[in-house]
């Protein structure tokens, strides 16, 4: 029940929210989902964090670059189905969102910028 509570308060930030709806699309370093959601460096690093923490993703090292990712394994185990039933919730609610629709538009134009974004 705790993993449960810790998803769903890591769920109660529309900027996470945000960040998980980009993160479905593909997955991104810190810099890309900066310029995605136009935040900071230090509002991407810490939302992503929390999100990590609560289970719905995965990171991985390529050199200096951290790339942050749904954990679709993770999602897909039978303990953690809360965690896909969270996610397809957030996927549903934002599909006509217009600042969803935004984000991934500038999805689309991100490129990594340089490793201090991580």
């Amino acid at each position: 029940m705790q993993d449960f509570i810790k998803a769903s308060a890591a769920l109660s930030d529309i900027t996470r929210l945000r960040i998980l709806n980009v993160l479905l699309v593909r997955e991104c370093c810190v810099c890309e989902v900066m310029q995605a959601l136009e935040i900071s460096q230090t509002r991407a690093s810490r939302n992503l964090s929390i999100l990590y923490d609560a289970g719905f993703l995965n990171q991985r090292k390529e050199g200096l670059w951290t790339y942050y990712a749904v954990d679709r394994e993770k999602l897909a185990e039978k303990d953690n189905n809360y965690l896909d039933f969270l996610v397809q919730a957030v996927s549903n609610t934002l599909a006509d969102d217009k600042t969803a629709k935004s984000d991934i538009a500038r999805l689309e134009k991100s490129r990594k910028l340089n490793p201090s974004c991580a």
